[in-house]
């Protein structure tokens, strides 16, 4: 009798962490936040919510052995609502915008992993904890940026003694997968624009003038998730490579009460087996 409670506590946490998986995956949200575009010198009162930044990405990634370092830069674009659907009216501009009202968002992000090629052809990259993730406002989008000689440094600024440092954070874990077979990396010289993909997490913590720009939720998200598109390389040396990458926040997720429930069923399972030999 006993044997058979614990297997049915087992079984049901089991179709609980199948049950939770599938919902996931049937529909696809991104969590909301609030802006506040007048806490940037400058810029008029906006206020607005949104759950995605897009923009854009360069990188200096450097391979030694089976290891890479990567030294990126990223340039917000555009918010976006509507579970990534649709774009926010916003002053963010791009570096060097003609109008006074508008303002730039920048990150500086070094991080490293491992990587490996497959039989297929194909690389794939994973990162592991460490590294460093800055984000910036550019209140007069005039910063200029200098590319490092190896994805073992970070980028440079120049002409951002105004710009404001909104967050901090750490790059925890991420993979990424180089496909030159893809028959969208068939460009000329084998150049093409999709070649693979990537994502990545980072600790996320806002600074006091971050803060009074991402508005809500407060307290704020304490993860950011970047994911993006890889143009053709080759996995040697120092390359230096660009795409589009979008960014979304979260929480860390404690362990999910179904997981829990497996457990205790294997616990009680283990007690019962106990009390049996005793």
């Amino acid at each position: 009798m006993k044997k058979a409670i614990n297997k049915t506590l087992i079984a049901a946490a089991l179709t609980g962490v199948l049950g939770f998986a599938a919902s996931g995956a049937m529909a696809q949200t991104f969590p909301d936040f609030q802006v506040t575009e007048a806490s940037v010198p400058g810029a008029s009162t906006n206020t607005f919510t949104a759950d995605k930044v897009t923009g854009n990405y360069t990188e200096v990634i450097t391979f030694s052995g089976n290891t890479f370092n990567v030294s990126l830069l990223w340039n917000a674009g555009q918010f976006v609502a509507n579970d990534g659907k649709s774009p926010v009216a916003s002053q963010l501009g791009q570096t060097g915008s003609a109008l006074s009202q508008q303002y730039g968002m920048y990150a500086l992000y070094t991080g490293n992993g491992t990587f490996a090629t497959n039989a297929n052809g194909s690389t794939t990259f994973n990162f592991t904890p460490g590294g460093s993730l800055q984000v910036f406002l550019d209140p007069s989008t005039n910063t200029t940026f200098g590319q490092p000689s190896n994805g073992s440094t970070a980028w440079t600024t120049g002409s951002s003694t105004d710009d404001i440092l909104i967050a901090n954070g750490q790059p925890r874990s991420g993979q990424g997968t180089l496909d030159p077979t893809l028959s969208t990396c068939s460009g000329t010289g084998g150049s093409g624009i999709n070649c693979g993909s990537f994502g990545s997490s980072s600790t996320f913590n806002l600074t006091t003038a971050g803060s009074s720009f991402f508005t809500a939720p407060n307290p704020f998200y304490n993860v950011s998730f970047q994911s993006g598109q890889l143009n053709n390389f080759s996995p040697t040396g120092t390359q230096v490579i660009n795409g589009s990458m979008d960014v979304i926040f979260g929480n860390a997720v404690p362990e999910p009460a179904s997981v829990a429930l497996i457990g205790l069923g294997l616990m009680g399972l283990g007690l019962s087996r106990r009390k049996k030999q005793a």
